[in-house]
């Protein structure tokens, strides 16, 4: 019997992997790898790192499973994932950084470690742009969008971009946050498609929380605002035109909200 010679795998935009890949001139040292990693297609989590532990650790892993689960068709355990961190954190030296665990095709998972960003409190300016995320419930790779309106917002004069949607703008989340609401009773998380954040998961039930639809419309009406992702947690000051008020009241209850949060060791028990 003949056998029928092997289908060859294919990038997602139905290319077949390069040959030879150089960079600056010189030949990739794992063109494999490099072939995944430039193809643009998986996801990831991103997590500051402090003595060794993380807030939300289980989440964090919850969520690269998930995503695994939905890109392709498997799962990604937990334990090797929390292995890999403690050794890149180990090898690089440190017990305090940013930490980003990336997944490809084949749940081919890619750590990087770098120093800690520092807490920024500072009050942060909105620009609204029409724009949602694609599959907005995943962390995924190939945020050309969120970049080119964050770049675009910064430029401007503002802090980030804020992602809205529709006739009548309806408010999704940041660029690269979430954004909550105080109407003096409940924090309103939008309910727009958005990626569910680690942070913003482990706030919501730790606050008077509800979710709702938002629009831009409806911010005047707002006592104040935040965002909050992993690097941390800060008031808005102002979206567009309008301005909101800084709660100084509010924040100091929603920072002890997140402080209370225990850390998770990487290493496990």
């Amino acid at each position: 019997m003949t056998t029928p010679p092997a289908t060859p795998v294919t990038t997602p935009d139905g290319e077949l992997p390069p040959l030879h890949i150089e960079v600056d001139g010189e030949p990739a040292a794992d063109p494999d790898l490099l072939a995944t990693l430039m193809s643009g297609y998986g996801h990831f989590t991103a997590m500051q790192v402090r003595g060794g532990g993380v807030r939300g650790l289980g989440p964090h892993l919850d969520r690269l499973d998930r995503a695994t689960r939905e890109l392709f068709g498997r799962g990604l355990d937990g334990g090797r994932v929390r292995a890999l961190l403690a050794g890149a954190l180990a090898a690089a030296g440190r017990r305090d950084a940013s930490a980003r665990v990336y997944v490809y095709e084949g749940a081919r998972t890619v750590v990087t470690v770098r120093a800690p960003y520092p807490v920024d409190r500072t009050p942060q300016a909105l620009k609204s742009v029409a724009y949602w995320r694609p599959a907005a419930h995943l962390k995924h790779l190939g945020g050309f969008g969120q970049t080119f309106h964050g770049d675009a917002a910064r430029r401007a004069g503002f802090d980030e971009a804020l992602l809205t949607g529709g006739p009548d703008a309806e408010i999704a989340e940041g660029a690269v946050t979430n954004i909550a609401f105080w109407d003096g009773t409940s924090v309103v998380w939008p309910s727009a498609p958005c990626l569910a954040g680690v942070t913003m998961a482990l706030l919501a039930p730790r606050l008077p929380s509800v979710s709702r639809r938002v629009t831009l419309a409806d911010v005047p009406g707002f006592r104040s605002a935040f965002v909050t992702n992993s690097r941390g947690i800060a008031p808005v000051s102002r979206i567009d035109d309008t301005v909101l008020t800084v709660d100084e009241e509010l924040m100091a209850r929603v920072y002890a909200a997140y402080e209370a949060v225990p850390w998770d060791s990487v290493e496990g028990a």
